[in-house]
């Protein structure tokens, strides 16, 4: 059996948790918890294309500003 994930022939929506990190999603299913629309959909490789485009910083937003209030510190 062949996940829905291998396939290239239906519909992917782009979605986005609140760490503003992405993934794809089947556009027929619902969009899980902790997830929403990034307005993207299309074939699978468009959706991931998208996703190499506007994900140009991979760790978590958490992260991300933890790090900056500690480089903000550090310049103090």
């Amino acid at each position: 059996m062949t996940s829905v994930f291998d396939r290239d022939d239906i519909i992917f929506q782009v979605v986005v948790n609140h760490e503003e990190q992405y993934s794809i999603w089947p556009d027929y299913k619902e969009i899980p918890a902790g997830w929403r629309a990034a307005g993207k959909s299309g074939f699978k490789k468009e959706c991931l294309e998208y996703i190499e485009e506007v994900w140009t910083d991979m760790r978590p937003l958490s992260l991300r500003k933890k790090m900056d209030e500690m480089a903000s510190a550090s310049t103090n």
